[in-house]
């Protein structure tokens, strides 16, 4: 089989589908959903990949999720999985687009939310419909089988929901066949067609905390009637700043409270207060250091001030951890993609993602791809570019992805299967 032949026909159809992606693009991001609610999104992927005539089109998968096979036609045993998400973010979009999203969603719980994909899921999604579009093209010289994986809930669902990767492990979809690949890749603000990489953990371990703290309701005028949970609430916030104290300095850890509800009123002591917040570290064995010391910050503070606290950590993700010898099984392929010059590696971050719970039980890579206007300065970090649109980090209102850039999307996802099912993109491990 003509290796390079098959690379340029990849090529040649990523060029002639990147207008539709484009236009996905654009369609997905006016019409954005949040987590377990993505039911126009998955509608139209699945409608998509119907056209395509795949071998199976599951739906319905975990909530949302659709699942594409599709068969080749030559020899293999190999099955690459390949993963994008496709929910939104309960931001508003400030982009500046003539597509930016205008929804507001009602009816989700804590809401209503304003709704944009400042994420960049939509470019997930986009670009391995466009995949599936080529890789369906020469299935009959594909030696293996791909999976097309569009993922709901990665940004976590409602606490009362199931979703996301593990659900959709959990819901058998990769149990026949099973991978033995999965890939996927996050748009980033680094300099546009630019693939980031990151031997070790590319993104950090993460769960949702939630902390209750309870005292007793009275009048805002006899407080010592009641039990004001206030400043044991006060005491919590400013003792989380001390807990990175006690844990090593050389593996970073951070806890964030993002959300305080308080049944009160200006004249009521309320009864409970309710911190949301997010733990996460670079190592995954702080995990249980850090949620140790910060239960035990919350329920002694709040007894303290004569309060109770309760601490319950949800939704746990693991990191995201890209190995050496599937690192190094990867490179020629981005580098033929993108070219050499264009492939660096990344710092680590304390990001998470799901795909984790894909790459972590069948193997694979994840990497970043560029999207803004901007380039690397002397150290390798990413810097304006004069005169563009500046840096603007992902869940920012402002965020904004490059449409040029979703084309490389569609060939790296393209070249990553075909590199593996032909084997020359395994670890030597395994090879």
């Amino acid at each position: 089989m003509d290796t390079e032949a098959i690379h340029e026909e990849l090529d040649k159809r990523a060029a002639e589908v990147a207008d539709q992606v484009v236009a996905w693009r654009h369609h997905l991001h006016q019409h954005p959903e949040l987590s377990n609610r993505e039911v126009n999104t998955a509608r139209l992927v699945a409608d998509q990949l119907r056209a395509l005539g795949l071998d199976e089109v599951r739906t319905g998968i975990a909530g949302h999720g659709v699942v594409g096979v599709l068969r080749g036609g030559a020899p293999g045993e190999r099955v690459v999985a390949l993963r994008a998400d496709m929910d939104a973010l309960p931001v508003r979009d400030a982009c500046g687009a003539d597509f930016a999203s205008a929804v507001v969603d009602a009816d989700y719980p804590g809401g209503p939310f304003p709704v944009s994909h400042a994420c960049g899921h939509d470019c997930h999604t986009a670009a391995l419909l466009g995949a599936a579009t080529v890789l369906a093209g020469v299935r009959d010289r594909l030696p293996g089988t791909v999976l097309f994986v569009f993922q709901p809930a990665e940004e976590g669902p409602p606490v009362t929901e199931q979703g996301g990767a593990r659900a959709m492990v959990e819901a058998g979809a990769f149990d026949d066949p099973v991978p033995t690949m999965a890939f996927g890749l996050h748009v980033t603000p680094h300099p546009k067609g630019y693939v980031g990489y990151r031997v070790g953990n590319q993104y950090g371990a993460s769960t949702l905390v939630r902390i209750v703290v309870t005292g007793k309701q009275t009048h805002g005028s006899t407080p010592w009637e009641g039990v004001d949970p206030m400043p044991a609430v006060g005491a919590v916030l400013t003792g989380i700043g001390q807990l990175y104290r006690q844990v090593s300095a050389f593996d970073p850890v951070t806890v964030s409270i993002g959300h305080v509800e308080d049944v009160g009123r200006f004249n009521i002591v309320g009864q409970t207060v309710t911190l949301w917040g997010t733990v996460r570290c670079a190592v995954e064995s702080d995990m249980v250091r850090v949620q140790q010391r910060l239960t035990t910050l919350a329920e002694h503070s709040a007894a303290a001030f004569g309060a109770t606290a309760t601490v319950e950590y949800l939704q746990p993700v693991p990191p995201v951890h890209n190995s050496g010898p599937w690192v190094e099984a990867g490179l020629p392929t981005f580098r033929r993609v993108v070219g050499p010059e264009r492939v660096v590696e990344t710092g680590a971050t304390l990001g998470y993602d799901d795909v984790s719970e894909l790459v972590g039980r069948f193997g694979g890579l994840y990497v970043m791809l560029g999207v803004q206007d901007a380039t690397l300065d002397a150290s390798g970090r990413p810097v304006p570019v004069p005169g563009g649109r500046g840096l603007v980090t992902n869940h920012n209102p402002h965020f904004y992805a490059d449409d040029g850039t979703l084309v490389t999307g569609v060939r790296l996802h393209a070249h990553v299967a075909y590199d593996h099912l032909a084997g020359t993109l395994v670890p030597s491990d395994a090879a």
